[in-house]
């Protein structure tokens, strides 16, 4: 199993905020989070793009991640995911660039076709090209941060007439770019034409389809294979819900409520997705005994991660899914859990600790022989001089 000498650790921020809350606050709130979270020393948080459906209500990742770039000093910040068919492949180049340059180069692109069906209804857009326009925009956005000729080119959705960047990347040759995928090779396919990385939003849900995140990666490898490119394990990244707690039990409790109002009154009630068949108060249990949630304690957080890289062969980055389902403070209690004892076990840095802790251990014995004895010797020149 191939695995990073150092995991990276982030969020994927949509964000998922219930309908009758304060938008202006939710935001300030996902603004207040990724602070923590730079705070606490992670990697990465991805901002989403949606424009429907009264949940997910950032729609400019892009100014977002300009405000967040502000009140940050580490973390990287990336678009989580860039719907491409939405915008002219010039505009986002430029808009990405910028970023670039504005934070100094913290900033990511992620991309993908666009999530919500309402979104691409309410621009007139066909479900079924959305994907073949993702994909034909990152190879126009990929040659503009590249070349340096005009370039002319026409699609039956946009058109470039001798385009060129007045601003290069700030990164060399661009930023980090990684595509969305959910399940269905789409998103690994186009991310093996380009030589991307890959966002995984979507577990598998059974132990008949355990191999498919394998599978799905294989798919990725022969198609970059095809087109002259690699796909390097160290850009995949696994995207998935977790709360941890001191216990297990008080865990499942803290967000017992709002990840059943989550997934029945968005997911199943808005967006029509399918949803388990028990009762909301019960899906968190559901959910965890079916290994899509990672609810407990960070030695349980620890074990599902571990899990996933068998099921993989083996990721670079696992990020966490923004959710609304507990209070403000267990919320952020749960990331400070997360950053204090899970994401040391996969980035090396509890290495010479541990070497260090088992060294004094076994010698204790005969340290503490000469401790004793050196303060006895002391003692006693002390009182010698004295007489």
């Amino acid at each position: 199993m191939s695995l990073p000498e150092r995991m990276k650790f982030g969020v994927f921020m949509g964000p998922f905020h219930r309908v009758g809350e304060n938008p202006t606050l939710a935001i300030d709130r996902d603004l207040e989070l990724v602070q923590w979270l730079d705070y606490l020393g992670f990697d990465e948080a991805w901002i989403g793009e949606h424009h429907s459906a009264g949940w997910e209500i950032i729609s400019s990742p892009e100014i977002f991640i300009a405000a967040a770039a502000e009140r940050t000093r580490h973390i990287k910040l990336g678009t989580g995911v860039i719907s491409l068919p939405y915008h002219h492949p010039l505009m986002v180049a430029n808009w990405m660039v910028q970023l670039d340059h504005m934070t100094h180069g913290r900033v990511m692109m992620g991309v993908g076709p666009g999530a919500l069906p309402s979104d691409a209804y309410m621009m007139g857009i066909d479900h079924a090209v959305q994907r073949p326009r993702m994909d034909e925009a990152l190879g126009v956005i990929l040659r503009l941060f590249t070349e340096t000729e005009p370039i002319t080119y026409k699609s039956d959705w946009f058109e470039l007439r001798e385009a060129l960047l007045q601003l290069r990347p700030y990164q060399r040759p661009y930023m980090p770019i990684a595509v969305a995928s959910v399940q269905s090779p789409a998103g690994v396919q186009v991310a093996g034409k380009h030589g991307a990385g890959v966002l995984s939003l979507s577990i598998p849900r059974d132990t008949v389809r355990q191999t498919s995140l394998k599978e799905l990666w294989a798919i990725g490898e022969e198609t970059a294979e095809k087109h002259g490119k690699t796909l390097r394990r160290e850009d995949w990244s696994l995207v998935l819900s977790v709360h941890l707690a001191e216990s297990r039990k008080a865990a499942m409790e803290d967000v017992r409520l709002g990840s059943g109002r989550e997934l029945t009154e968005y997911f199943g009630a808005t967006l029509g997705n399918p949803v388990p068949n028990v009762p909301a108060n019960q899906i968190v249990d559901f959910m965890v005994e079916r290994n899509q949630w990672m609810v407990g304690t960070p030695d349980d957080c620890i074990a599902g991660i571990e899990r996933l890289q068998e099921m993989s062969g083996g990721f670079g980055g696992f990020m966490i899914r923004v959710a609304d389902w507990a209070t403000r403070e267990k919320t952020l209690h749960s990331y400070e859990l997360f950053a204090r004892y899970v994401m040391p076990r996969f980035q090396g840095s509890l290495a010479g600790i541990q070497v260090s802790n088992q060294w004094a251990s076994e010698r204790k014995e005969a340290l503490q022989a000469n401790r004793i004895a050196g303060l006895r010797r002391a003692t006693d020149s002390y009182y010698g001089q004295r007489q």
